[in-house]
């Protein structure tokens, strides 16, 4: 069941990315308001671990993305090179 894998904090309602090689949520994260966009992870060449959500942000029920990423450096660089379609 998909709400069996779903997880929550205290400003996200998160489904994990089936492609996730590690379902934790880092400290470094960046939400994208693209629910539907294709986000290939392994093209940003990540020095350190990363996940991708699927997001619910409660806060203003705004749907889309969210990556995390455990070094500040990739935060920085997933910043910098993303690009919505």
């Amino acid at each position: 069941m998909a709400t069996a894998q779903a997880l929550s904090t205290a400003e996200y309602k998160l489904f994990p990315n089936p492609r996730n090689l590690h379902r934790v949520v880092f400290a470094h994260q960046v939400f994208v308001p693209y629910p539907y966009m294709l986000i290939e992870m392994e093209s940003y060449y990540l020095q350190g671990r990363y996940s991708l959500f699927a997001a619910h942000r409660i806060v203003d029920n705004k749907a889309g993305q969210l990556a995390t990423f455990e070094d500040a450096a990739d935060e920085a660089k997933f910043k910098a090179k993303f690009v919505p379609d």
